[in-house]
C-alpha cells in the first residue's frame, strides 16, 4: 500500500457512499516510524500526521515544520494532564478529551496562551476496561460539562474492539455525535477506513497502509 493508493481507496469509499472526497480528512499515523519513511511522505505533498505522544512529536515535527510549515500534527494518544501544555503547543488537534480533570487542564491553559487546539473527545464504544475514552451513557452529561468550561468541541472519537463489527461501532459514534450537535467523527483506521467513511468519518487514521510495518523493536 501506499499514500496515492490509500487516496484511491477514500475516493472510491466516498464515491459508494455518495460523499465529497474533500469531507474526509486522511490523518497519515506516522507514530513509531522512521523519519526517512515520514520524510517521503511529506515530500509527496501530505500535510496532515497524527502521533501517539507527545515527547516522540516534540523530537521529530519542529524540525520538519520547519522545511514543510503546512504540516499539521495531531495528538491521537492518551494525553496525560502533566503533558497538557507541551501537547497544546505543538499539535493541532487533540483526539482524545476523556475525562474532566484534563478537560479542566486544557480549558485552564487556552486561557493562558489564548489559544486550543480542535478537540475531540474519546468514546469508548466498546466499554472495554483496558481502553481510554467515557462511555456512549456518559457522552452527553460529559460534553455539557465541557460546554461549561467554554471548551469548543469539534467531534467525536472511537477505536473499536478488534473482535466486534466496526461498523456497529461507528453507527454509534455518528448517533452520539449528532444528537449533541457535533459533526466531527474521527474513526477508522488500516483495517476498517472504507466503512467508516460509509458511516460519515470525518478523519481517518492510516498508518502502516501508507508507510508500512512498524517496528517497535
Amino acid at each position: 500500500m501506499s499514500l496515492s493508493e490509500t487516496r484511491n481507496r477514500i475516493d472510491a469509499a466516498c464515491r459508494k457512499a455518495s460523499r465529497d472526497p474533500s469531507s474526509v480528512s486522511l490523518i497519515a499515523v506516522s507514530k513509531v516510524q522512521p523519519n526517512d519513511r515520514v520524510q517521503a511522505v511529506l515530500e509527496q505533498g501530505h500535510t496532515l500526521y497524527g502521533e501517539n505522544k507527545v515527547q516522540e512529536a516534540q523530537g521529530k515535527w519542529p524540525d520538519f515544520r520547519t522545511t514543510f510549515p503546512d504540516t499539521q500534527v495531531h495528538l491521537i494518544g492518551p494525553l496525560q494532564s502533566n503533558k497538557v501544555r507541551p501537547a497544546m503547543e505543538l499539535f493541532d488537534a487533540i483526539h482524545t478529551v476523556d475525562r474532566l480533570k484534563l478537560a479542566q487542564r486544557i480549558a485552564d491553559q487556552a486561557q493562558s496562551l489564548g489559544r486550543c487546539p480542535e478537540l475531540f473527545v474519546q468514546v469508548n464504544t466498546g466499554e472495554e476496561p483496558q481502553k481510554a475514552g467515557i462511555t456512549p451513557a456518559e457522552t452527553d452529561s460529559f460534553l455539557a460539562e465541557l460546554r461549561q468550561m467554554d471548551l469548543k468541541i469539534a467531534g467525536l472519537m472511537c477505536i473499536p474492539p478488534v473482535e466486534e463489527t466496526p461498523s456497529l461501532h461507528f453507527a454509534l459514534l455518528g448517533k452520539l455525535a449528532a444528537r449533541n450537535g457535533l459533526t466531527g467523527l474521527s474513526m477508522g483506521m488500516s483495517s476498517d477506513f472504507e466503512e467508516a467513511i460509509a458511516f460519515g468519518a470525518t478523519h481517518i487514521r492510516v498508518g502502516s497502509a501508507i508507510f508500512g510495518k512498524r517496528d517497535y523493536g
